[in-house]
């Protein structure tokens, strides 16, 4: 048999050599993407927003609707606010809604006190929180001019109520007097005052 020649066995040779560079390639290619893994993971994360909810026990009927009122009358009437909010607040009262004519509100003394027991239409049961139950005294002009919003109302530092949003219900009774002050003078004769009385829970 003819042995090939050098010229053939060297062409021969040269041409397997891109083959094993190929084939060498390829196993490094493979080599560099192939890795040990290990993962783990913690499962069912999720966000639920709580709320701020307040009632009240008036059934949407006002406080006081006094008519014919004269120096020295006076009256009262209580009304049980609850909060079944779930997250931590702090709940005020402010008035809003305040008018007046021939300046009767000036001459109205009102006195706001927080306590427990009674409800809207009877204060029978009502038994003031001790110190600071007194909320405000004053003339329902000062309540209308003085606190007509949030940041304003009564209910602040040692009077502030505070719910939790755990111990559901919590309730809180405002029992709310009036007195014609003896001193209103005859220009009154005639006038009318008015306000909504409004509690408002802000989230801590």
């Amino acid at each position: 048999m003819k042995r090939p020649s050098l010229r053939v066995a060297r062409a021969a040779k040269w041409t397997a050599l891109p083959v094993a560079v190929l084939a060498s390639g390829l196993i490094i290619s493979i080599g560099s993407y192939s890795a040990f893994k290990s993962t783990t993971t913690n499962p069912g994360s999720a966000w639920n927003a709580g709320s701020v909810v307040l009632a009240d026990d008036d059934s949407d009927s006002a406080l006081f609707a006094v008519n014919a009122i004269a120096p020295g009358y006076t009256g009262s009437n209580c009304i049980t606010v609850s909060s079944t909010g779930t997250v931590p607040a702090e709940i005020r009262l402010y008035a809003t809604n305040g008018t007046t004519t021939k300046a009767l509100s000036t001459y109205l003394n009102v006195v706001v006190t927080q306590g427990d027991g009674g409800g809207f239409g009877s204060c029978t049961g009502f038994t003031p929180l001790g110190s600071g139950s007194a909320v405000f005294t004053g003339t329902l002009a000062t309540f209308i001019s003085g606190h007509g919003d949030y940041a304003h109302g009564v209910l602040l530092g040692a009077n502030a109520w505070q719910v939790t949003g755990t111990n559901l219900p919590e309730t809180r009774t405002y029992k709310i007097q009036w007195t014609v002050d003896a001193a209103t003078p005859d220009s009154v004769q005639g006038g009318a005052a008015g306000l909504d009385f409004t509690w408002e829970s802000l989230s801590l």
